[in-house]
């Protein structure tokens, strides 16, 4: 295995941290409005992750920056043939962000609640968005044998079975973000996502086992470790709703980071040799050889990345063992978050 299949799946690792991390962050903003009774619950399930959602965001730049420093022919021909649903992810990303700091900047109850909408409907938006994009992917966009793009910049990317990864995906975050909550809140916050994590679970797993099944029938039939990381993702959300029917909120988490691995896994094992299949003909796939950066670029990453990696690991691995406590409703009204 040479330097391009190594950050092939660096990229694939970058975007399970970004799912895995953010995938809790959109469920919470979802949550917050949806099971949120009042003003004080929606204000403690965003304190729940107002020490970490802006951090981690940062694993998002890092895996397009990724793709752009390993791979420039293949971000040359995705980002622009991707400029409409990547605008959209810009428009919810800055909308939630704004949304989440300027609700404390008012008191008042329709104040907050205009941008606890805009939270909950940017946080669903990405999800959604993104599971459709990377499952497009696999799935194939219309390129020319010179990598030209010709297709329309959003409809190409829509088809059944992206769809039905931007839904997996989106049901889980729910499902996640539930955990999560039901991990770092107190009183009746943790009661409510304790039972809803339990429901998000079985749609979450139901969604994650058609995907699984279509990935694996359709573009990797032949491919072993695709059909071992599709049950692999089964399971982790099986495991995920026992934990959480048996009050496990942490096992339950950890399952859900095994199971979103698996799914983004299981998309890159499909995608190989490919980075983006042509959908016109297979022919005109770009392939990871083809559209990998020289040699000496990517030693040079290689380098820098073993060096910044860890200490981005480090310092989020930090930041929830500082923030690692219970929030109770008292706690958040107090933190301003």
């Amino acid at each position: 295995m040479g330097l391009p299949e190594i950050w092939f799946f660096v990229i694939a690792a970058l975007w399970i941290g970004f799912f895995f991390l953010e995938g809790f962050d959109f469920g919470v903003g979802i949550l917050s409005r949806t099971l949120g009774r009042n003003e004080p619950e929606r204000t403690q399930m965003l304190a729940a992750i107002g020490p970490v959602w802006d951090a981690d965001e940062v694993w998002l730049i890092t895996g397009g920056i990724a793709i752009f420093a390993a791979f420039p022919a293949w971000y040359a021909a995705l980002f622009p043939a991707a400029y409409l649903p990547l605008l959209l992810v810009i428009i919810a990303i800055i909308v939630r962000a704004v949304a989440i700091e300027y609700r404390y900047k008012r008191p008042g109850e329709r104040w907050r609640s205009v941008w606890d909408t805009s939270v909950a409907v940017s946080s669903a938006l990405l999800a959604l968005l993104f599971g459709v994009f990377w499952a497009g992917i696999v799935h194939g966009i219309p390129l020319t044998v010179d990598g030209q793009f010709v297709g329309n910049s959003l409809w190409s990317f829509i088809n059944v079975y992206s769809l039905l990864g931007g839904l997996t995906l989106l049901t889980f975050s729910l499902a996640h973000g539930a955990t999560f909550l039901a991990l770092k809140t107190a009183g009746p916050v943790q009661v409510s996502n304790e039972r809803w994590a339990m429901r998000f679970d079985v749609v979450a797993g139901a969604l994650m086992t058609a995907f699984a099944v279509w990935t694996y029938w359709e573009f990797s039939r032949s491919d072993f470790a695709a059909l071992l990381l599709g049950i692999l993702a089964v399971l982790g959300m099986f495991v995920a709703l026992v934990a959480n029917w048996r009050r496990k909120p942490m096992i339950a988490f950890w399952a859900h980071g095994v199971a979103v691995a698996a799914f983004v896994l299981q998309m890159f094992v499909a995608l190989y040799p490919n980075v983006l299949p042509s959908s016109l003909n297979p022919a005109d796939s770009l392939t990871v050889a083809g559209s990998a950066a020289s040699e000496y670029s990517l030693t040079v990453i290689t380098w820098v990345s073993a060096f910044a990696l860890p200490l981005v690991i480090a310092y989020q691995a930090w930041s929830f063992w500082v923030f690692r406590k219970r929030i109770s409703v008292h706690d958040a009204a107090a933190s301003h978050y």
